[in-house]
């Protein structure tokens, strides 16, 4: 299997709602896998209940240097919920999702037959992707405006929307000193690399990991990869599910309206320069959990997944 081969068999939608129950679920679980996570780990994995699925953290799959508290960890989770609700209501069933701190952060979706509704949310699920490209520059509707801001509001977590250009400029000088922190960290560069699938051959096999193409590199051998890689690079966990899960619809939503997304994040993954980023975003005490730029432009090379068998206890 070739790498476009191998993305066609990861991004799609069903040919056909299975009738089994046991294979209805596993496809659920499918969409829940198409999540974006921090540099494509694929932090969960999944446990069939009666009529309930439980999404568990895989804390094998940590990333303690960029990610020391497990909140990338726990906003991921959010997303593979929100695909996995999306998910099970187009097949009918309608998902209730609960968090259990004292179970170590499972999330358990309880499953209740309904009407089967495939949402555009749902639909946009095979096409979303975090898409590190230019965009062109041009300014959304209104109305867009409004329903990237509406699918991304949820239960204590709030979007604010920049789009006047001296604000945007504010949160990139934030951006670029994050980035510099990260940079000039060792341990944040070793840690990411170890994530970078440096040719299709690597990516199929791993089917996690961020491939070269998906960053905008040309696709290598890894002996060449790290070499240009380096060169390139140098120039409360429950709130956390549902931010992840507020991300999901407000990049679902987007897709759904052609618009793309990136994360530029380092402004609140940098433990210390999250305060002052707060404080000049005048959030007072609440955390900036994720940092979003969005607007249209084109696809990008998309990076895989592994298969669901993988990630069932």
């Amino acid at each position: 299997m070739n790498d476009e081969e191998a993305v066609r068999s990861v991004w799609r939608h069903a040919e056909a709602a299975p009738t089994d129950e046991a294979a209805q679920m596993k496809e659920i679980i499918r969409y829940a896998t198409l999540a974006p996570s921090g540099h494509n780990t694929q932090c969960w994995r999944f446990r069939l209940g009666n009529r309930s699925i439980a999404i568990l953290p895989d804390l094998s799959r940590r990333t303690p240097v960029v990610d020391p508290d497990d909140h990338h960890l726990f906003v991921s989770l959010g997303c593979a919920t929100e695909n996995l609700v999306q998910a099970a209501r187009a097949f009918g069933l309608k998902g209730n999702a609960e968090f259990n701190p004292e179970s170590g952060g499972v999330i358990t979706v309880g499953l209740e037959r309904s009407k089967a509704e495939e949402s555009p949310l749902f639909k946009a699920i095979p096409r979303r992707q975090c898409t590190r490209t230019d965009f062109d520059g041009k300014p959304l509707a209104p109305e867009e405006l409004r329903l990237l801001e509406a699918a991304g509001t949820g239960n204590g977590v709030a979007v604010i929307l920049l789009t006047e250009r001296e604000a945007m400029e504010k949160v990139l000088e934030y951006v670029v000193e994050g980035n510099t922190m990260q940079t000039n960290n060792p341990a944040f560069v070793n840690e990411l690399e170890s994530w970078i699938r440096f040719s299709d051959g690597e990516a199929i096999r791993s089917g996690d990991g961020l491939a070269a193409r998906s960053t905008g590199n040309p696709p290598a051998p890894r002996w060449l990869g790290r070499l240009l890689f380096r060169t390139f690079f140098r120039a409360k966990p429950e709130n956390w599910v549902e931010a992840g899960r507020c991300y999901e619809r407000f990049a679902l939503q987007a897709t759904a309206l052609g618009i793309r997304n990136a994360f530029v994040n380092q402004p609140v993954e940098e433990s210390g320069l999250r305060p002052e980023f707060a404080k000049a975003l005048g959030l007072g005490d609440r955390r900036p959990d994720l940092v979003v730029r969005f607007g249209r432009g084109k696809e990008m090379p998309r990076s895989l997944r592994r298969p669901v068998e993988s990630v069932l206890v």
